[in-house]
């Protein structure tokens, strides 16, 4: 996501918000629109699976979930009542957390409620940190399909390392030892813990697309997939060299377990910093 869409973004959801005795809220009919739900009653669902999560976390619901009703204007000037909720920012947190973080709605709304400040280039750097830990989660994913797949196909688990390793010295030009020495990474942690987004994805990319021929090809022991792995490794590799992208040389980041850490402990803090509904609120 671009700056200016995160700044367009950032912008209207500031402009949802509302406040009642010092406490911050939003609107669900307001949210439902900035998530990307079509239907109300799709939206009803989320918010549902929110005040299970909320619960499951020991916070009290009606604290953070408020069924009210608001009288609305119809064209002919007549009103007429409809169901909303007023929501706490820690509610809003919990309702994107059950979205598909894949979209971009979503994802910023993650990023956007978890943290109490509104600093714009936190809220890059937080999407940032979550699009990394997720494109990991993703990755680690993928290659533990494609070693179930391989190992239908005759490879064990010493044949999948080696596999594995003849899929890094294709895709960065060097072998996982030498870009882990390259890039400062313990001997004892994977090279993707350091890795940057684009190269996890990269990585995933191509296991993909192993585990995809493997299965459409009949491949079978560790000579015909390691070539086959290989093969779409370099391919990959091409393609970013196209786009003025080497791999083996773009910087580490930072230890992927540190910043999953973080995050999780932010979201903690979120807990105790949000303020709760008040309980004699008039319904609106």
């Amino acid at each position: 996501m671009d700056k200016g869409h995160i700044q367009a973004r950032h912008q209207t959801f500031d402009e949802c918000s509302h406040s009642h005795d010092g406490v911050e809220f939003w609107y669900a009919r307001d949210l439902q629109v900035q998530l990307g739900y079509a239907r109300w009653e799709n939206f009803v669902t989320a918010i549902e699976r929110a005040k299970v999560s909320c619960s499951t976390f020991n916070q009290e619901v009606n604290d953070h979930f408020r069924g009210i009703t608001k009288m609305v204007d119809l064209g002919s000037g007549a009103q007429r009542s409809t169901e909303d909720y007023m929501l706490t920012r820690y509610a809003c947190y919990l309702i994107a957390q059950n979205g598909d973080v894949r979209k971009p709605e979503i994802a910023f709304a993650q990023a956007y409620f978890a943290m109490q400040t509104r600093k714009q280039e936190l809220l890059e750097e937080r999407l940032h940190q979550l699009e990394r830990v997720e494109a990991r989660q993703k990755l680690a994913e993928t290659e533990k399909i494609l070693s179930g797949v391989l190992y239908e196909h005759g490879v064990d688990d010493k044949g999948f390392a080696f596999v594995r390793s003849a899929g890094d010295a294709a895709l960065f030009g060097i072998a996982t030892k030498g870009m882990k020495k390259r890039l400062g990474v313990p001997d004892t942690r994977p090279l993707a813990d350091f890795l940057p987004t684009v190269t996890l994805k990269a990585k995933e990319f191509a296991a993909a697309l192993t585990g995809f021929n493997v299965q459409k090809d009949n491949l079978s022991g560790v000579p015909q997939v390691t070539q086959e792995h290989a093969k779409n490794n370099k391919a990959v590799r091409q393609a970013m060299l196209a786009r003025g992208v080497q791999p083996e040389n773009l910087p580490p980041e930072e230890d992927i377990k540190k910043v999953s850490t973080r995050l999780k402990g932010e979201t903690k803090a979120l807990i105790s910093e949000t303020h709760t509904l008040p309980k004699d609120k008039d319904q609106e």
